[in-house]
Formats: C-alpha cells, sequence, structure tokens
C-alpha cells in the first residue's frame, strides 16, 4: 500500500461497513417490532451464535489470521500464481472441514429433535439451529475469500458483502413476517431459511473480484504443501483462542436464557447499539492493520509497527472515548428511539431491560476497540499462540464474573452482569496483550498515548455533561409544543448527538491539535 495510507483504506471500509451498521439498525429495528423480547428472538438470537461460532473458529478470525500472513508473504516472495495455489490448497481443506462438520451438527440435532423430550426454551432454539447451520458454510467461504481480496489490497467488495445478509434479513422481515399471520415461532423460521440464503449470495459476490485477481479455484488435497502446514501450524492456536472467545459468547446466550425468555434478545438489542460505532471505526482499522502489520513484519521494520501501533491506539482514543461516553449518558433515550416503535413487540420493560445491559457495554466500547488493534499485531508476526494463552485465561476470567454475577445480582440485573463481565475480561485481556507486545516489539509511546487519554477523557466528560443536560432541554420543548412521540425523540436525541459532537471537536481542536495533524498523516 505505497501509495495510500492506512486511513484511507479505513475509510473505505468504514463507508461500506457504516452502510451495513444501517441497513442492520433497520434489521434490529424490524426485529424489535416484529418480536420484541419474546422467546422466538431469544430463541434465534441463541441459534444464530452457533454459526458465528464455526464463522471465528474456520472463517475471518482464526483462519484470516494464520492465512493473510502467510499469503501475504506468498505474494512479497514467489508472486501471485503461487499465492494462489495456495490458497485453491486451503479453500479445499476448508471446504470438506466445513461440510463434515455441517453434515455432523443436522444429524445430531435430528437425532436430539426426535428422540429426546425438550422443554420449551431448547425446543425453540434447536429447530432454528438446524436450518441456519450451513449458513457456517458458505459465511466460512466468505470469510476466506475476503482474506484472499484484503491481501491485494482489494478492501470494497470484502467490505460491502455483509450488506447482502442485511438486504436478505430486512426483506424476508417485510415480505414474509410482516405478512404472516402464524405465531412469533413460526415467522422466526421465515427469518432462519432467509439467513441461509444470504450466505449463498456472499459468497457468490467474491467470485468477480477474486477472477480480476485471476484467481481461479483449483481444488486440490495437498497436506504436504509448506504454506498449507504454516496456515494449519498458525490456525490451530488461532482457532483455539478465538473459538474459546466465541464459545464464551455461546454460553453468555444460554446462561441469559436459563436467566429469561426475554434475556438474550435483550442482550442482544445492546449488543447492537454497542457494535454499530464499533463497525463504523474499530473493526475497519483492524481489518486494514492486518495486513499492514504482516508486511512491515515481513520486511522486518519494527519501529514501523511500533509507530503505526502508537498512531492507531490515539486515533482510537480520539474517536471512541466520546462514543462511549454518549452512548453511556444516552443509553434510555437512545434504546426507545431506535426499537420502541407504535404497535412494534417491544415494549416499556423490554426497553428497560435493554438499557441496563447496554450502560454496562457501554465502556466496553473503548476496550473491545483497543483489543482489535493489539491482535493484528501479534498475528501479523505470525505469533497466533500468544493471544491463545491470554485468551484462555480471560475465558476463565469471563465465566467466573459471570457465575459470580449471576448469583449475587437481583433477577431483573442478570443480564447486565454478563454484559459487564464480558467487558471486564476483554479489559484485562488488552492491558495483558499490550504488555508482552512491548517485551516483543519496543516500547510504544506511552507517554504520548496516555496524555491524548487524559485530554481525550476530558473533552468527552465535558461533551457527557453538556449532552446530559441539553436532551433535557431538548425534551422539554417537544413536549411544550406536544411533538409526535417519535419526532420528539429524534429531536432529542439527535440534537444532543450533533451538539455534542461540535463541543467535542471544538474541544479536541483546543486540547489535541498536534495528534489531529498526526492523525491525517497516519500511513502504513
Amino acid at each position: 500500500m505505497k501509495a495510500h495510507s492506512v486511513l484511507r483504506h479505513t475509510a473505505v471500509v468504514g463507508a461500506f461497513t457504516t452502510l451495513s451498521r444501517a441497513l442492520g439498525f433497520v434489521r434490529e429495528i424490524l426485529m424489535a417490532v416484529y418480536f420484541g423480547t419474546s422467546l422466538a428472538k431469544s430463541a434465534f438470537d441463541v441459534a444464530f451464535r452457533f454459526p458465528n461460532l464455526f464463522r471465528r473458529l474456520f472463517g475471518e478470525g482464526a483462519l484470516s489470521a494464520a492465512f493473510v500472513p502467510v499469503f501475504s508473504a506468498a505474494l512479497h516472495r514467489d508472486g501471485p500464481e503461487a499465492a494462489n495455489r495456495l490458497a485453491g490448497r486451503i479453500m479445499t481443506m476448508l471446504a470438506a472441514s466445513l461440510l463434515l462438520v455441517t453434515a455432523g451438527g443436522i444429524a445430531g440435532i435430528s437425532l436430539v429433535l426426535h428422540t429426546w423430550t425438550l422443554g420449551e426454551r431448547a425446543a425453540a432454539v434447536l429447530p432454528l439451529l438446524r436450518i441456519m447451520l450451513p449458513y457456517l458454510f458458505f459465511i466460512c467461504m466468505v470469510a476466506l475469500c475476503m482474506g484472499i481480496l484484503n491481501s491485494y489490497h482489494h478492501f470494497a467488495v470484502p467490505a460491502v458483502t455483509p450488506v447482502m445478509l442485511n438486504v436478505v434479513w430486512i426483506a424476508v422481515l417485510v415480505l414474509a413476517c410482516r405478512r404472516s399471520a402464524g405465531t412469533p415461532l413460526e415467522r422466526v423460521h421465515a427469518l432462519a431459511w432467509g439467513i441461509l440464503l444470504a450466505g449463498m449470495l456472499q459468497l457468490l459476490m467474491q467470485i468477480p473480484a477474486l477472477l480480476r485477481f485471476g484467481f481461479r479455484p483449483r481444488f486440490a488435497l495437498d497436506w504436504n504443501d509448506p504454506g498449507v502446514r504454516r496456515v494449519l501450524t498458525l490456525m490451530g492456536p488461532a482457532a483455539l483462542g478465538m473459538g474459546l472467545t466465541q464459545v464464551n459468547v455461546v454460553i453468555d446466550g444460554v446462561l441469559a436464557l436459563a436467566v429469561g425468555r426475554w434475556a438474550p434478545a435483550a442482550l442482544t438489542y445492546a449488543e447492537r447499539l454497542i457494535y454499530f460505532p464499533l463497525g463504523i471505526f474499530a473493526t475497519a482499522l483492524s481489518t486494514v492493520l492486518l495486513p499492514t502489520f504482516a508486511r512491515q513484519a515481513a520486511c522486518n521494520r519494527g519501529r514501523d509497527v511500533v509507530a503505526t501501533l502508537n498512531d492507531a491506539l490515539c486515533n482510537l482514543l480520539l474517536v471512541m472515548t466520546p462514543a462511549a461516553v454518549g452512548l453511556f449518558v444516552l443509553a434510555r433515550p437512545s434504546v426507545d428511539l431506535v426499537f420502541a416503535w407504535r404497535g412494534g413487540l417491544f415494549d416499556a420493560l423490554s426497553a428497560l431491560r435493554t438499557t441496563r445491559a447496554v450502560l454496562f457495554y457501554a465502556p466496553g466500547l473503548l476496550l473491545f476497540s483497543v483489543y482489535k488493534v493489539f491482535v493484528p499485531a501479534f498475528y501479523a508476526m505470525q505469533d497466533t499462540r500468544t493471544p491463545v494463552r491470554v485468551g484462555m485465561r480471560m475465558v476463565a476470567l469471563n465465566l467466573v464474573l459471570n457465575v459470580v454475577f449471576l448469583l449475587t445480582w437481583p433477577a431483573e440485573w442478570k443480564h447486565a452482569g454478563l454484559a459487564l463481565a464480558t467487558v471486564i475480561a476483554s479489559g484485562v485481556n488488552s492491558l495483558v496483550l499490550a504488555l508482552i507486545l512491548q517485551r516483543r516489539i519496543g516500547r510504544p509511546d506511552w507517554r504520548r498515548i496516555g496524555g491524548v487519554a487524559l485530554r481525550v477523557g476530558l473533552a468527552a466528560a465535558v461533551m457527557g455533561g453538556a449532552v446530559t443536560v441539553l436532551h433535557a432541554h431538548l425534551n422539554a420543548f417537544a413536549a411544550a409544543r406536544q411533538m409526535a412521540p417519535k419526532a420528539a425523540e429524534l429531536l432529542a436525541v439527535a440534537g444532543s448527538v450533533l451538539s455534542g459532537a461540535v463541543l467535542y471537536g471544538a474541544l479536541v481542536l483546543v486540547l489535541c491539535r498536534h495528534e489531529l495533524r498526526r492523525v491525517v498523516r497516519f500511513r502504513g
């Protein structure tokens, strides 16, 4: 990427990711309208977590972390033809493994459904899981294709691919669920089939871009290829580490379902509010950082890795700190604005339960973002074992905290305890990785990063206080003019957010002028 800055590619990925997140918001609004925090919604959320688990095991997480550095090195060293041959062998291995997992999973679920007498909640989850399990095959193959394209520094098609899932999801909700007279559980089955269709379409979207780069699938099982062995060697620890993290996510969903029929749905709605700003910048930055770090590591440019890491952390602080503060102070208004619509099933109790989860997730917005910067640095150095060793301990910490909070917190707050456990474990995980990385590549400029954190924290705190006061005044203004409820909510939230952004921007211009100039020059 000699001619392009990391920030420019981040902007491209972020733009498409923003579109996907915006459509995701529309999708979740419709889910709230048609399903609320019902058992059908919770069952769907829990079932959908399982394909996502395998997506992280064999797809965009572990495989990309192992594949992108090796594929990038092959491109740099051997040229596109040899690199494409390696990719074809990896694709064959992945497809065979996923088909076995999918067939075994469907057979196992069918056996359980036909031989066991299940409780209401399990009986709601398993049929949905059986329908959506093949989605893991398509989305993992998509993730491999995205890794190939990202290695060629083509980020647009991979970034726009998730849009297809949301488009199909919304279409099914509008065309099938809205017009169906069935029960929520019956309607949600149509949505599960829609997810499977979306996976097929997402895979088809990758093909034209791959063909433009000369990639032609050549399916061959060659376990003796050095590149394949290297990917497998790296992928094993990464799959274990990321798999453990995602297993914990699945366990969180199951534990939430044990808390109440409504709890997984409330957590999912809260996660959607969190992942909107997270996806716009942090996930986009992480996507671009992996090949950037990989190129710098392959060229033995250790100082450049540290410099890129410094810039990335400062950029995250500038962007994500005000997002976390704003989401915290506007938690309930945001929940009401997005999910609570007249005539929908998302009622005041659903809003209250979702807000409680948002309050505990909001501080994690910054911590989740920092984690997405440190991990690619390890993967770029082809070290997938260290994040695994740290991740195993953090999963254990998360589970312990889950149990403690479930046993000690009031019933209506237990699901919020699950959110807090995730935030704490993520923060500790990032801190440990930072300390290890410091010993490996040198000390980051902690004085600079700490100074930015203090100044940004001060600006965000002032912004948060101003937004709280302004929101109350805008609510009073709307009430005095007897505005429609949704229009009043939009005025209060949008006015508060825009005013807060302007205030924060002005404060940052004063407090972080030098850092803003470095953001503009942020290059890989």
